[in-house]
């Protein structure tokens, strides 16, 4: 987000709110499905977020990147449901919606979407924040408030689980032929 707009609604133009949260809703949506693996859920957590960004805006230090800052709250927004969820009842399996992009529609698309899904929230999340939304490791570290190193070491371990993964699809495929 510019300094501009995040000015603008820090001194409570709510047009600039309207337009900042048109112009994210879609993208925090998409990584709060990968984070969830649940539609619904991902729709209450983004809710969730824009509210509490829109709350807590005044305390943000604008000399630090937006980004890593919002999806910080996002994941901890997530994570806040997931467990409330939790609690409430265990879920089954809750990888009920993908995330499309209207202008992918292909096996490979949905061979990485099923890798991704299958990762542990560990490994997903970083991979995520790197891939889907272009954070550096340094942002990434920032928004889960985890070490750099730790950072650096799931996504390694995440890109090699999703090798694995999409290796063994390619064989099943083989097999099946």
């Amino acid at each position: 987000m510019d300094a501009t707009m995040l000015q603008k609604i820090i001194n409570g133009d709510k047009e600039a709110f309207r337009t900042f949260y048109n112009q994210q809703v879609d993208k925090a949506l998409r990584v709060a499905i990968l984070i969830t693996k649940n539609r619904e859920l991902a729709k209450e957590a983004t809710q969730e977020t824009f509210i509490r960004v829109f709350k807590n805006l005044s305390s943000f230090d604008s000399s630090r990147p937006f980004d890593p800052w919002f999806y910080r709250i996002l994941t901890n927004e997530c994570n806040r449901i997931l467990k409330k969820e939790s609690k409430m009842t265990h879920l089954p399996d809750y990888a009920e919606g993908e995330i499309k992009d209207p202008s992918i529609d292909n096996k490979e698309y949905s061979d990485l979407d099923e890798a991704i899904q299958s990762l542990n929230d560990l490994y997903r999340i970083p991979i995520v924040l790197k891939y889907l939304k272009g954070f550096s490791e340094k942002d990434i570290s920032v928004a889960l408030e985890t070490n750099l190193n730790t950072i650096k070491s799931r996504l390694h371990k995440g890109r090699a689980l999703l090798k694995d993964y999409l290796l063994e699809l390619e064989d099943r495929g083989k097999n099946h032929v």
